[in-house]
């Protein structure tokens, strides 16, 4: 199998040490659980509205519990979700307006939420080991001082946050300010998450991991290939991999162009146009799709070209039906935010190996598990910080490396520039089997201890996690 092929299907194959062409033809079995494809309308999260508004806060009250949602039509699956909801409620933020959510857990584990790609204090972080206990509640504050970006929060207990994401624990979070002036708005701003999900012959979640073929229902907004009407304008699609080992690779049937506008935390230097956006599990990625040249009854295919089956690879079916005006437009690069100069002379630099043992069957950073008694590195604060990133993984899995606490920059991959839409502010970024990637950023605002992990999620449950503090 070329190299390529083999980056591809890592991330689809988990942990599994089964041949990615076994898990092929595992999965490739059409349409799971005679599933009608584009049969069901996409469902938009319900925004969650805040119980009390002071003059700098919004106050919000979310319950974990279990709930029995509707995947497959005409039956329920049991889920851990937020607020009974799947995914979780969406919370619509503002720059420099702090939210305050009061998290109860009514779910028989024990949990802890990770605002994912959030600048926050290490006691609102979710650190693995800061758990909610089964009946018990706590507090987290966001002070959202950073740019406008799609982030997602989701659980982050450890060893329990894998099965506890891949049961329903994930929501959107997103921020806003004065950049995004112009964008489509309101009902034309569209959050989408996409995960996969094993379900028995009842309905029922079965989480294992590994799981070659089981993970073989595609969900957008936790709907199975559903379709969405759209009227013939622009449209801002917010892109989410929540899959805990997927990878996805989107592109339109027709064959136009998405116009990226904004990765994990924000906006672009510059949009880019592009026929295909590609999505590791936790990376983000904001669009623009523009219908307004289609005619009323054309239909168009989100598609995943990393799919393995007609499930898997067609996704979500926009319909046009209507025409509506459309004051939007797509952001030219002088309104976009800079990206401040680095100044990397002064730079500490690091090195961080990401790689699956096969003789202890472990998943590790730097020849190690995760131990939350141990410090991996200890970062001066407003240090500037470069880490070179290699994948050894001698069974060729890809590895999506995330950081708790900044969005960095991503310098380099084997030495060549990045992509230009890994050019703005990440926290997750893929290595490829053999890849080594550059990242730079500085752990400004708060001290304490946050983590680092691989975001396939599945393997840093596994051990693939480690541990900074931040010093002054």
């Amino acid at each position: 199998m070329k190299r390529r092929d083999l980056f591809k299907l890592g991330a689809l194959t988990g942990a599994t040490l089964l041949l990615p062409a076994q898990r092929l033809v595992a999965a490739a079995t059409g349409q799971p659980h005679g599933i009608a494809a584009f049969t069901v309308p996409l469902r938009i999260p319900p925004v969650l509205h805040p119980y009390r508004r002071t003059l700098h806060t919004d106050f919000y009250h979310v319950t974990q519990r279990e709930a029995d949602v509707e995947i497959l039509p005409g039956t329920t699956t049991r889920l851990y979700t937020y607020n009974g909801a799947f995914p979780g409620p969406t919370i619509r933020a503002v720059r420099g307006r702090q939210v305050v959510i009061h998290q109860t857990n009514a779910l028989p584990v024990h949990t802890s939420v990770h605002l994912h790609g959030a600048h926050v204090a290490p006691d609102s972080d979710g650190h693995p080991t800061d758990l909610i206990h089964t009946g018990h509640s706590k507090d987290y504050r966001y002070p959202n001082t950073q740019l406008a970006a799609t982030l997602w929060y989701h659980d982050h207990a450890h060893h329990g946050e894998a099965e506890s994401v891949f049961r329903g624990l994930a929501g959107f979070y997103l921020i806003r300010d004065l950049y995004e002036h112009g964008l489509p708005s309101g009902k034309y701003d569209i959050p989408l998450m996409f995960r996969d999900i094993h379900l028995d012959e009842r309905a029922r979640v079965v989480y294992q991991a590994p799981d070659p073929g089981g993970r073989n229902i595609v969900l957008v907004n936790g709907v199975p290939q559903p379709f969405f009407r759209v009227a013939a304008r622009k449209y801002r699609l917010r892109l989410l991999n929540a899959a805990n080992d997927r990878a996805f690779k989107f592109a339109l049937s027709n064959g136009a162009n998405l116009v990226q506008i904004a990765s994990d935390g924000g906006l672009l230097p510059a949009t880019v146009t592009t026929p295909v956006v590609e999505l590791w599990p936790a990376e983000r990625a904001e669009v623009i799709v523009d219908f307004s040249r289609l005619p009323i009854g054309a239909k168009v295919v989100l598609r995943n070209q990393f799919g393995e089956s007609d499930a898997a690879v067609n996704l979500l079916r926009f319909e046009v039906t209507r025409r509506a005006s459309d004051h939007s437009r797509i952001p030219t690069d002088r309104e976009l935010p800079d990206l401040p100069p680095l100044g990397l002379r002064n730079a500490v630099h690091r090195d961080v190996t990401v790689a699956f043992d096969p003789a202890q069957r472990h998943f590790t950073l730097n020849g190690k598990t995760f131990d939350p008694d141990r410090v991996d590195f200890t970062v001066r604060q407003n240090q500037l910080e470069v880490w070179t990133v290699r994948n050894t993984d001698p069974v060729g899995f890809a590895h999506n490396f995330h950081v708790h606490l900044v969005q960095f920059r991503v310098l380099d991959r084997n030495g060549a520039p990045p992509p230009p839409g890994e050019r703005g502010w990440k926290d997750t970024v893929t290595v490829g089997p053999g890849q080594t990637v550059r990242i730079a950023s500085r752990f400004t605002g708060y001290t304490g201890r946050y983590v680092f992990h691989c975001h396939l999620i599945d393997h840093a449950t596994a051990g693939m996690m480690g541990q900074l503090e931040v010093v002054r």
